[in-house]
């Protein structure tokens, strides 16, 4: 119905189209699909990666619910998925709290299973539905759209948890770097910790504006002092201080420094409470470079990377002028990128020094080597054991959390250090099997319609919605109507017939009213005599 052909003048016109002299005709293309049949066929796809998706959920909750992740050596079914199908973490988590929810959620999980709902609109039900509700949550999600749905679904969780008592004590803190490198985030704390948490922002802010808590932090110092606060005169109060969120800001660094700065002192390994910024050989002044302390070499190493790059151990890149200003302040050490004494301590001490756990931090990212492991909590293992010989060197240490590091010296897995101190690191399983760092994706084994049993045309996946604006109070009302209707209809009793009208069956009508001419009062008034003409 869409391959309409252009027939007559027109068409003959547009064949007989000559280019110019001199410039090569352009290669016979394909022809051109009519956006009409390009918009059914990315519908109907929708609605095969939807029903596709479905299939893919229900399998994963079977191999999640076997625990097939464990023959891997996995922690959770998530970090099988996010090594085995090239997932980041976090997406990998959320399949897997969709596909555990869904053998609980039989209507979505058809609706799902059918193509009619998204897998977007499926991951939105599931953090709100319950097996007696999710029937009516289904039927309100079909006719609207996915970002309305996550709408509603938020809105339903916060009315839904409004009274519980665990809502009011959960606390959680999550954080994000943006694209510009700043950190930002959200908390959440109980009302005495939140209270205790304002009270040391505050203060360090009130410290941070000058002694006394003076909110004229910003007063000449040549101001004479005869105009400065006397001791007789009671200081501000130190919520004073505090006039916009970025004091608040500050003072939160203010704590932190003054944790880390007191944890340093006392610590065994002083590089736990270090921030460390790595800084290129350029972008740091040859003055300061020569002043900073007679141990520093004089000679600069070399640096493979961009020689002017800086950039936070583990976290997003700084500014020239940033990390220069830390050189005034900052103790500084070179680390070397090639082969060197400084890293190979041979057989001298088993316990690495605090170069060579610099050297390893910066090589492996601060995370676990293991296939499939993102871990930050990590120790330094011995690839040739020690007891069996082997040197403290960086060619022979590598990072492992501690699940993986138990799992390397009770199971017998094998680690083949690369040669030269450089590239990847290979495992080996007990029976020799390698474990490969990032396993392909197999092939396609024919069209996807062969992946699910669902009957999708274009139609199928389009919800039935003409551009309405979501009335959001008048949607919870609803949800939560139908749901205390539906409770107090199982509850059974007088209560579920209250306010509703009772229809007799055609058999008792009759006598059901004999009895109510019997019981009615007689009428009494006058009697209306038609007059004969």
């Amino acid at each position: 119905m869409f391959d309409n052909q252009v027939a007559g003048p027109a068409a003959d016109s547009r064949a007989a189209v000559v280019p110019p002299a001199g410039v090569a005709a352009a290669p016979a293309g394909p022809p051109e699909v009519p956006l009409e049949r390009l918009e059914a066929q990315i519908c109907e796809l929708a609605g095969h990666l939807a029903a596709a998706t479905c299939r893919f959920l229900v399998l994963l909750a079977d191999f999640d619910a076997r625990r097939g992740w464990a023959s891997w050596e996995m922690n959770s079914c998530a970090q099988w998925l996010s090594w085995k199908c090239q997932m980041s973490s976090g997406t990998a988590r959320e399949h897997v709290r969709v596909a555990r929810a869904l053998p609980g959620l039989p209507a979505i999980r058809a609706g799902f299973a059918a193509g009619r709902l998204s897998y977007a609109k499926v991951r939105a039900l599931t953090r709100i539905a319950a097996p007696a509700t999710e029937a009516g949550l289904a039927e309100l999600a079909g006719p609207m759209t996915a970002n309305q749905l996550e709408r509603f679904a938020r809105a339903h969780r916060q009315v839904s948890q409004a009274d519980d008592e665990q809502a009011q004590v959960r606390r959680r803190l999550t954080w994000r770097f943006e694209a510009d490198g700043s950190l930002s985030g959200t908390f959440r704390l109980p009302p005495l910790q939140g209270a205790v948490l304002l009270k040391a922002l505050r203060a360090a802010r009130a410290d941070l504006a000058g002694p006394a808590g003076d909110p004229r932090g910003d007063v000449s110092a040549e101001t004479p002092a005869a105009e400065t606060p006397t001791a007789d005169v009671p200081p501000p109060s130190s919520a004073s201080a505090v006039r916009t969120s970025s004091d608040l800001a500050d003072g939160l660094v203010a704590v932190a420094e003054s944790f880390l700065a007191g944890k340093v002192a006392g610590a065994d390994d002083a590089e736990v409470y270090q921030v460390v910024v790595h800084a290129g050989t350029d972008a740091l002044p040859p003055a300061a470079a020569a002043g900073v302390s007679a141990e520093t070499p004089a000679t600069v190493p070399g640096d493979p990377a961009d020689p002017a790059r800086c950039h936070v151990q583990d976290g997003p890149a700084i500014s020239v002028s940033t990390a220069q200003m830390l050189t005034c302040t900052a103790a500084l050490s070179w680390m070397r990128h090639d082969r060197g004494a400084v890293l190979a301590l041979g057989r001298r001490r088993r316990k690495p020094n605090a170069a060579i756990r610099r050297a390893a931090r910066e090589r492996d990212h601060c995370r676990c080597r293991f296939p499939g492991c993102e871990s930050r909590r990590v120790d330094l293992h011995h690839i040739v054991h020690w007891i069996n010989g082997g040197r403290t060197d960086l060619e022979n240490l590598i990072s492992l959390c501690p699940w993986h590091h138990k799992l390397v010296h009770d199971r017998g897995y094998l680690i083949a250090a690369p040669p030269g101190g450089g590239g990847t690191f290979a495992f080996y399983r007990p029976d020799g099997t390698r474990l490969p760092s990032c396993p392909p994706l197999p092939g396609p084994g024919g069209p996807i319609g062969q992946a699910h049993d669902a009957d999708i045309t274009p139609e199928t996946i389009i919800p039935p919605w003409y551009g309405e604006r979501l009335d959001l109070d008048h949607a919870i009302w609803v949800c939560f109507a139908n749901a205390r209707v539906r409770q107090e209809r199982d509850q059974g009793g007088d209560r579920a017939g209250r306010g509703r009208v009772t229809v007799y069956e055609p058999q008792d009508c009759a006598e059901r009213f004999r009895q109510y001419l019997g019981q009615a009062p007689r009428y009494t008034g006058p009697t209306l005599t038609p007059i004969q003409v």
